[in-house]
C-alpha cells in the first residue's frame, strides 16, 4: 500500500516522539519500530528519518548522545525530553480530533443518501 508523503509527513513527529516516549533509541531501530508498528505498511529511509531527528533536536524536543552498538561501532542515540512529552500529549490530542472527524465522515459516507437530502447529495 502506498501511503501519502503528505500523511507521512504528518504522522511522522508523532511517530518519532510516541517511539522514543517507549525508550531510547537509534535511527535504525526507529526505521524498523516504524515498520513494525505498520504491519510494512509504511517504511521510512534514512533520508526521511534524520532530517526529522535533527529538527526535533534543535526544538528540544529529544537529545543525542553518543553510544556503542554491540559491535563497538559509534551510534548515536536520541532521548525524548520534557518538552518532546508536552509536544507528544498536544500532538496525541490534535490526531485524536482528526481521527474522530474522519470517522464520522467515513461513516456518514457509507451510508446511502437520503432523498430530499440536499446536504447529503440527494435530490430535494
Amino acid at each position: 500500500m502506498h501511503i501519502d508523503k503528505d500523511l507521512v509527513a504528518a504522522s511522522a513527529t508523532p511517530l518519532v516522539l510516541g517511539i522514543l516516549a517507549e525508550g531510547e533509541s537509534y535511527g535504525y531501530a526507529i526505521v524498523k519500530r516504524v515498520k513494525e508498528l505498520s504491519d510494512g505498511r509504511m517504511q521510512w529511509t534514512d533520508g526521511m528519518l534524520y532530517p526529522l531527528l535533527h529538527r526535533l533536536e534543535r526544538n528540544g524536543y529529544v537529545r543525542a548522545s553518543w553510544g556503542a552498538s554491540e559491535t563497538g561501532r559509534r551510534r548515536k542515540h536520541y532521548a525524548i525530553t520534557e518538552a518532546g512529552l508536552e509536544t507528544l500529549a498536544e500532538r496525541q490530542k490534535q490526531w485524536d480530533v482528526v481521527a474522530d472527524a474522519l470517522q464520522q465522515v467515513w461513516q456518514a459516507a457509507s451510508r446511502p443518501p437520503v432523498l430530499g437530502d440536499a446536504a447529503a447529495g440527494g435530490i430535494a
